[in-house]
């Protein structure tokens, strides 16, 4: 044994014995991850900007939980990431009480306007749904998901939850690296429509990275809702601008659109995976898709293959083909369409459909599971408080700066998720008024005895791929929740073909061993955001401490709550 001090041999000897390591290797260990998980048993707040997390942080240190302080990082991230998210985008949350004991989701995804339709489009030459513009548009949920959120779990309100982000707003911040290079790739996109140009343009460029950008149109909008609540943007001078905008482009929106919109309260979906429970929100969200994708993972032996080896990459990539091929036949709005939920989410139907993934050879076409119905860009953020209250929320545009319009004044860009509608009329996602689309964006947790996580990783049809993902590198491998978000994951936007999209850092043989079983491989340097970015907290209830972890292929941060009650005097 090198020689230490008494008191450092002991703690040295402690560690050793919890991880089974000697002390030598104890002293020299190397490390894979490159940041070190915040933490504190105070809350924490994890988001895509340090800015936004210290907000949220700041809310739990003048008392407000959980949920209080979501809603005001999230409010802050609308400020610094306009092009990802805004309150012309739509959100959806689960909420874990600690006192209850229950886990509560949040749909606030907004619909078609009533006047819209598959024939309508048709009538104006359009055979597919456009991906920008006012015929992509739906109504906003975020802004009632938030009202929903403070009415039955917050300590504050609106006005004061929204108070760091009007400033912001109205007195700027210098934009950050990842912020910059997507401000740079939309330009021409803004210049379409005048009001966008002149909110987040200067002088017809992108802003720059360390510049300080304001938005005083933004900070207008978001006092209105301070002040007045969601219906000052569904009943309010908002409404009337929305309106004015898309009668000035020809769409179909109409006030009882905003005036009869409401979010709604939905029960979470789950499965299990060795011994883990991962929860996700029901359709018409992707999310069934990352719990099916477990269901076939469960079935191979990942652990022993090895983290991100041939073999258990293979696995998750066929897994994700299969998973993917049912969201896509299946999924839809409850409300308007019969769903498998049951099937898709059944044991016996995985263990049955992963006999179709051959260990040698990748599929290039996969078609759906036969199934019968039951009956009758983004970001991310997660938040832990002191007393074990948990949020995950997720919140989008869809596509970089959604539709590409502003309405006058308002200093946001109207989303464009309805670009997810089909215009088959068979399908279960078919365009319809007062429907809602099958949605990217999902927030999750996972929990195992006295152990919960929320988490989530932004970036399309992404998401539940990169949801599995995580989920096998903390059960599989062993990682703990900055390491899972850190390791290199593979991504597949497509839903036919063996094309796949890998990081770079995987092991030097698994490149040629893959493309040998017939996949087609892009690769991407370090951390790419092609990947998504994700956020996670972590709480351990039977010692009352808090985790948080910040993927580094966003700028954001894991602040913690200080909770120190009097500075001394001087």
């Amino acid at each position: 044994m090198c020689k230490h001090s008494y008191s450092k041999a002991l703690l040295v000897a402690s560690a050793c014995l919890v991880s089974g390591m000697t002390n030598e290797e104890a002293f020299s260990q190397d490390r894979s991850q490159a940041r070190s998980m915040v933490i504190s048993q105070s809350g924490i707040v994890a988001s895509e900007s340090p800015l936004a997390s210290q907000a949220g942080a700041a809310v739990l240190q003048r008392g407000g939980n959980a949920v209080d302080a979501a809603i005001a990082a999230q409010a802050v991230m609308t400020v610094v990431a306009p092009m990802w998210n805004g309150i012309g985008g739509d959100l959806f949350a689960i909420v874990y009480d600690a006192k209850s004991g229950k886990y509560y989701g949040l749909n606030a995804s907004g619909w078609a306007p009533a006047g819209q339709s598959i024939e309508r489009l048709h009538g104006k030459g359009l055979r597919e749904m456009p991906e920008y513009g006012i015929e992509s548009a739906t109504v906003p949920g975020s802004v009632d998901g938030w009202q929903k959120l403070v009415d039955r779990f917050g300590k504050k309100k609106l006005d004061e939850l929204l108070a760091p982000a009007i400033q912001i707003a109205q007195d700027g911040f210098p934009v950050t690296e990842w912020i910059a290079l997507h401000f740079a790739k939309e330009v021409d996109l803004l210049r379409n429509n005048e009001a966008a140009a002149k909110t987040f343009l200067i002088s017809d460029r992108a802003p720059k990275m360390g510049e300080v950008f304001r938005n005083p149109d933004l900070a207008w909008s978001l006092r209105q809702i301070a002040q007045g609540g969601r219906d000052a943007f569904y009943r309010g001078e908002i409404t009337q601008r929305l309106l004015a905008l898309s009668a000035r482009h020809g769409g179909s929106f109409a006030a009882k659109d905003f005036s009869d919109f409401s979010s709604e309260w939905v029960e979470p979906i789950s499965t299990t995976y060795r011994g883990w429970t991962v929860y996700e929100l029901p359709p018409n969200l992707q999310g069934i898709g990352a719990l099916e994708m477990l269901n076939l993972m469960e079935q191979f032996d990942l652990g022993k293959f090895g983290l991100n080896s041939t073999r258990a990459l293979h696995v998750q990539i066929e897994a994700k083909k299969l998973a993917y091929a049912d969201v896509l036949r299946y999924i839809g709005d409850p409300k308007k369409s019969k769903m498998p939920i049951t099937g898709m989410l059944s044991k016996q139907y995985a263990a049955d459909r992963a006999k179709l993934i051959d260990m040698d050879h990748a599929k290039c076409e996969v078609a759906p599971g036969t199934l019968v119905p039951d009956p009758g860009d983004t970001i991310y953020l997660s938040v832990v408080d002191r007393e074990g209250n948990m949020v995950s929320l997720i919140e989008s545009n869809y596509a970089s700066f959604g539709s590409g319009l502003v309405a006058d004044g308002t200093g946001f860009v109207l989303h464009d998720r309805g670009a997810l509608f089909s215009l088959d009329p068979a399908s279960p996602n078919a365009l319809a008024g007062h429907k809602r689309p099958l949605h990217t964006i999902i927030p999750a947790f996972m929990q195992k005895d006295q152990v919960r996580i929320a988490f989530g990783i932004m970036g399309g049809w992404n998401q539940a791929q990169a949801h599995a993902q995580f989920v096998s590198h903390v059960v599989d491998f062993n990682q703990n929740i900055q390491g899972a978000l850190e390791t290199a994951r593979f991504t597949k936007y497509s839903f036919a073909g063996c094309d796949v999209d890998l990081e770079n850092r995987i092991p030097g043989n698994v490149r040629a061993e893959l493309e040998a079983k017939g996949h087609k491989l892009t690769m991407h340097n370090g951390y790419s955001d092609t990947f998504g970015g994700g956020q996670a907290v972590m709480r351990d209830y039977a010692t009352g401490v808090n985790y948080g972890a910040s993927d580094p292929r966003k700028d954001g941060a894991a602040i913690p709550e200080l909770t120190i009650e009097a500075w001394p005097s001087k």
